[in-house]
C-alpha cells in the first residue's frame, strides 16, 4: 500500500484541534490550531540550515493540504 504524503487526523479528546500527519521523512504530526509539532524522527546530526528550510516548507504544505481538503468538502 502506498501511503499519501499527508493525512488528516482527528481525536475526540481534542475537538478544537486540527491535526495533519506527514507520512514521509521527516515524519511529524502538526496541530494547525497552534502550530505545535511532534516529530517522529531523530533529526540530530542533520544540517540545521537545510533541515530548517525543508521543515518550514513541509509545514506550509501541511497547511495547504488542509485548506485543499476543506475546500473539497464545501
Amino acid at each position: 500500500m502506498e501511503l499519501p504524503k499527508f493525512l488528516l487526523a482527528d481525536n475526540s479528546n481534542h475537538p478544537d484541534d486540527i491535526f495533519v500527519l506527514h507520512t514521509e521523512f521527516p515524519r511529524f504530526l502538526i496541530n494547525l490550531r497552534d502550530d505545535s509539532v511532534e516529530w517522529f524522527e531523530d533529526l540530530t546530526g542533520e544540517n540545521e540550515e537545510d533541515i530548517a528550510a525543508e521543515l518550514a516548507d513541509l509545514m506550509d504544505k501541511a497547511g495547504e493540504f488542509y485548506d485543499a481538503e476543506m475546500k473539497g468538502l464545501e
